[in-house]
């Protein structure tokens, strides 16, 4: 897991896929009409998507094998935690269609928690396993979001 402001994404991850995802998460705002864009096919996409928060017992716990999450808030605040996959039990099997398979929490507090809010971003690989749409402050808030998916394999092979 990487997190940071997006002024300093360029300390972390470099190339032309990068480059192109940072550019659109740059261009959105409160305003972007939720739905799905592709940037570059199944390679590369984003999904806008409003939702209220919750909490832990109704939250997924998820992983995926072929993307990685790059996740942006573009209004309010959610708290996501991460847990590394490794030593997790399954809760439902991996679904290669949906590139996701959710994971029992394990009982106590998760090794890290951070508050998304507009201007940060989250950079989630395969083995960081997470839980999103968290309230904040014990209030429920409706949000929008954003999440580019960045396929594994392209990344490796320019980076």
């Amino acid at each position: 897991m990487i997190t940071d402001t997006f002024a300093n994404w360029r300390r972390y991850v470099s190339g032309p896929i990068w480059e192109k995802a940072f550019n659109f998460l740059s261009a959105l705002d409160a305003n972007t009409p939720d739905g799905k864009t592709l940037l570059l096919g199944d390679d590369l996409f984003a999904i806008v998507m409003s939702y209220d928060t919750r909490d832990c017992a109704s939250a997924l716990l998820e992983s995926h094998r072929k993307y990685i999450d790059i996740q942006a808030a573009l209004s309010e605040a959610e708290g996501i935690d991460w847990i590394p996959r490794d030593g997790l039990e399954t809760k439902t099997p991996y679904d290669a269609d949906k590139d996701a398979m959710f994971h029992h929490r394990p009982a106590g507090t998760a090794p890290a928690h951070l508050e998304m809010k507009p201007g940060r971003f989250v950079i989630l690989y395969p083995e960081d396993a997470h839980m999103c749409q968290l309230i904040v402050d014990g209030a429920v808030r409706s949000i929008k979001k954003v999440v580019v998916k960045v396929r594994l394999d392209l990344v490796k092979e320019t980076s």
